[in-house]
């Protein structure tokens, strides 16, 4: 559920992040190609990038190459102008896995990232279950035993991160990282009091923890 936006135009770049936030992700956005190769050539493991394709310093298309050269599989939209035809060919071919035309509506920019997002963790429906528990990305929706689960948003995170990933451990650092952001300054002991509070709406034995290992869901 962590994202980097790549978009050089302010106003844009904003409302974007904005709705991105509203949609449930945890958004890192920057404003040059050269920055944004920096951050993803380093260890930060987005879970997508959108992508717009005219920055300053290096180019979408040119950043979408060297990360695809150097295997970073992450799942990338672009965004195009509408005259962008032949560059939007190129970049599907270069490794996109998506565009999107500007303008566009921002429902359809989170639609499509739950779609790539789906088919990376290997889930053919769009709702997520575990036992009793069904999670709908695109509702925002949570429900136990078919009865709506009121959580707050950085629990919903956590749940979503722990039910996509399963049967698969996140460590601290992972779910640290995808919950607040890699620039976030966090209290030592943030991720447990949410895990706590998870728990309790949940059940104890919901979220299994192995030191060493991190955290994941329980045996189905």
């Amino acid at each position: 559920m962590q994202l980097l936006l790549v978009e050089d135009d302010a106003l844009l770049g904003d409302g974007i992040k904005e709705g991105l936030l509203d949609a449930g992700f945890v958004v890192e956005w920057l404003t040059d190609g050269q920055n944004a190769w920096h951050v993803l050539s380093q260890t930060h493991q987005f879970d997508a990038v959108v992508l717009d394709i005219n920055l300053p310093r290096m180019d979408g298309l040119t950043l979408l190459r060297q990360l695809r050269g150097k295997g970073d599989a992450v799942p990338v939209i672009l965004l195009t102008a509408r005259s962008e035809i032949e560059q939007r060919i190129e970049g599907l071919n270069c490794g996109a896995d998506d565009y999107l035309p500007k303008p566009f509506a921002l429902g359809e920019l989170t639609a499509r990232l739950h779609a790539l997002l789906r088919r990376s963790h290997g889930h053919a429906d769009a709702t997520l279950r575990w036992r009793n528990l069904s999670l709908n990305p695109g509702k925002q929706q949570v429900l136990l035993d078919n009865q709506h689960l009121e959580l707050t948003a950085t629990e919903y995170r956590l749940l979503y991160l722990l039910m996509a990933n399963a049967p698969h451990y996140l460590s601290r650092p992972q779910l640290e990282e995808k919950l607040f952001g890699w620039q976030s300054e966090l209290e030592s002991n943030s991720l447990d009091v949410h895990l706590s509070h998870l728990r309790k709406k949940l059940g104890n034995d919901t979220i299994r923890n192995q030191r060493g290992l991190g955290w994941r869901m329980g045996e189905a």
